[in-house]
C-alpha cells in the first residue's frame, strides 16, 4: 500500500509542536537556566547578608554631639576615652539601678533617648544606651561579633552598687539575651521589644525560597543564650509586626522557664509597639522588682 506524501509528513510533526528531544533540550536549557539565577540569589545572599541585617545611620562627631544635647543625652566612654554609647543619669540620686539599652538595626543611640525620658517618668534608674561599631560617630563594623563585645564592654563598665536591667529592641534583643546568658547574675530583670528566638528564623520566613538558615552568620540565637538565665522576662509583642512577626517573640516567650510575663499589643505594628507610656513603664518596673 502506498501512504499519501501528506499523511507521511502529518506523521512526522504536527504544527505547533516540538519532536520530543527538543522538548526535553528546551526544558534541560529552562531548568539549568533557572538553577543559576538559585545559585546568584544563593551567592548573593552569602555575600551581602550583613547589608540585609544592619542599617547604621552614619553622623559626624559634631552631628552627633548637637542631636545629643537636644535629647539631654551626653557621652558614655570607657576608659580609654572612646566613644561607647550615651547615657542620661537619673535626676533622683541615687539611683536604685540602672537600664542598658540595646536598640534595633536602623536606629542609634541618640535616637533611642525616648527610653530614657520614658523610664525616667516612673522610676529613678540611670540609662545607658549601647551604640553598635559602624553606628552613628562609632569606629568599626557592626556584627553578631563585634555588637555582642560591646554590650560585654558596656556591662562591665556599669556601675555594681544596685540593680542592672536590660531593655532590647528587635535585633537588639539579641543582645540583651546574649548579656543576660552570660552574665546571669549581673542581670536583675530584662524587658524586650518585638524580640526572636532566633535571627535565622526570621530570616528565613521573609527568605523563604533561599537556604538562609545554612547561609547566615549573624544568628543571634536569644533561645539559647536565655537558658542560662533565671530572672525576670517581660516579651512584648505587636499584633501587625510584620518585621519581627509576634510568633516568634511567644516562641521565645514560650521556651523561657524563669518567672516571665507576655503584653500582647492586637493592633500595633513593629515600630509602634515600642512606643509604651508611662502606666506601660511603671508596669515593667513593677514586674521586675516583683522577681
Amino acid at each position: 500500500m502506498v501512504w499519501p506524501v501528506c499523511d507521511i509528513i502529518g506523521s512526522v510533526s504536527q504544527p505547533g509542536t516540538l519532536p520530543k528531544p527538543t522538548k526535553r533540550r528546551h526544558l534541560r536549557r529552562v531548568l539549568i537556566f533557572v538553577g543559576v539565577i538559585y545559585l546568584l540569589m544563593c551567592l548573593g545572599c552569602a555575600l551581602w547578608q550583613r547589608r540585609l541585617i544592619y542599617f547604621p545611620p552614619v553622623f559626624t562627631a559634631q552631628q552627633a554631639d548637637v542631636m545629643a544635647a537636644d535629647a539631654k543625652l551626653e557621652r558614655w566612654r570607657n576608659a580609654a576615652c572612646e566613644y561607647i554609647g550615651m547615657k542620661r543619669m537619673s535626676p533622683t540620686q541615687p539611683a536604685a539601678g540602672r537600664v542598658l539599652m540595646s536598640y534595633g538595626n536602623g536606629s542609634c543611640a541618640i535616637g533611642s533617648g525616648r527610653y530614657a525620658d520614658a523610664i525616667q517618668q516612673v522610676a529613678p534608674l540611670d540609662v545607658y544606651i549601647l551604640e553598635y561599631p559602624g553606628y552613628a560617630d562609632r569606629p568599626g563594623a557592626p556584627s553578631q561579633e563585634s555588637i555582642f563585645r560591646a554590650a560585654d564592654e558596656g556591662l562591665q563598665l556599669l556601675p555594681t552598687n544596685s540593680p542592672t536591667y536590660l531593655v532590647g529592641e528587635s535585633l537588639g534583643t539579641g543582645a540583651a539575651c546574649y548579656l543576660a546568658g552570660t552574665h546571669p547574675d549581673e542581670v536583675a530583670g530584662i524587658v524586650l521589644f518585638a524580640p526572636y528566638n532566633r535571627l535565622a528564623d526570621v530570616a528565613q520566613y521573609h527568605m523563604w525560597l533561599l537556604p538562609v538558615k545554612l547561609i547566615l552568620v549573624d544568628r543571634f540565637p536569644s533561645e539559647d543564650y536565655l537558658r542560662n538565665y533565671h530572672g525576670p522576662v517581660g516579651i512584648l509583642v505587636g499584633g501587625q509586626d510584620t518585621v519581627v512577626p509576634e510568633k516568634f517573640g511567644r516562641r521565645l516567650y514560650d521556651g523561657y522557664n524563669g518567672p516571665k510575663r507576655l503584653w500582647e499589643f492586637p493592633q500595633a505594628g513593629h515600630g509602634s509597639v515600642t512606643e509604651r507610656n508611662a502606666d506601660d513603664w511603671r508596669n515593667i518596673v513593677d514586674f521586675w522588682r516583683q522577681h
